[in-house]
């Protein structure tokens, strides 16, 4: 998929990617080429921009994780973001797979987490422990597919490390392919099966309410759930 084919949303201040797995937002000791780089390069061909392209990161994605992605076009736009960012003016819909069904199949989940940064994995903690942040996001359980894997949606209230793959796998849902958190499986392309669906925000400029939504890998898997993505 090339990157013209990856754009979900774009005007004069923000542009939004579908970003694929693998693909990474912020520079890592790979040294592999980010989605800013990515876009700064299209932006300026593409428009025959002269000298540099402005592109701002509003929020990340994992590596491994998939879906909608917002970065800013323009410094002021960036700098609102961050702002409605810290008031939490921005609503994130995550979809992931498990083998596992949750139990109840709707509910809340606050826990405290903490982080090792040598593995780079979270963990669930006692409350208030040093070093911890609190977690809450809400979940329910869409649907199940016939090869017996549960599509089931979060709503984030916080955004922490890892907070969606150590939070359902605290509760027994291990995400498919994340073999850091549990799952017995890789898989083939290495990422895991969790994607962003969804944000809603108001965009900085015009003070309107946007929402953009991210279509899911095109796997058989993601596929089966055909007729709860219309």
């Amino acid at each position: 998929m090339t990157l013209d084919e990856q754009i979900l949303y774009e005007d004069n201040h923000l542009i939004a990617i579908n970003k694929q797995c693998g693909q990474i937002v912020q520079g890592d000791k790979s040294g592999d080429i980010t989605l800013p780089d990515m876009i700064r390069a299209y932006l300026k061909e593409r428009d025959a921009k002269p000298g540099n392209v402005f592109c701002g990161v509003v929020h990340r994605l994992d590596r491994p994780v998939s879906g909608v992605v917002l970065f800013a076009k323009t410094s002021k736009a960036l700098s609102r973001m961050n702002e409605a960012i810290k008031r939490r003016d921005m609503r994130k819909c995550y979809w992931a797979l498990c083998r596992e069904t949750p139990c109840p199949p709707e509910g809340r989940l606050e826990n405290w987490i903490g982080r090792d940064e040598k593995s780079n994995k979270a963990f669930v903690t006692n409350p208030g422990t040093p070093g911890s942040k609190q977690a809450i996001l809400d979940y329910r359980l869409l649907g199940t597919s016939t090869g017996g894997y549960n599509l089931i949606e979060i709503n984030l209230h916080t955004g922490r490390h890892h907070q969606i793959r150590v939070q359902l796998a605290n509760i027994g849902c291990h995400i498919k392919g994340d073999l850091k958190y549990g799952a017995p499986r890789s898989n083939p392309d290495g990422g895991i099966s969790l994607h962003a669906r969804s944000i809603t925000f108001t965009h900085p400029v015009r003070k309107e309410e946007i929402t953009i939504t991210a279509p899911p890998p095109k796997e058989r898997i993601w596929e089966s759930f055909n007729a709860l993505m219309r």
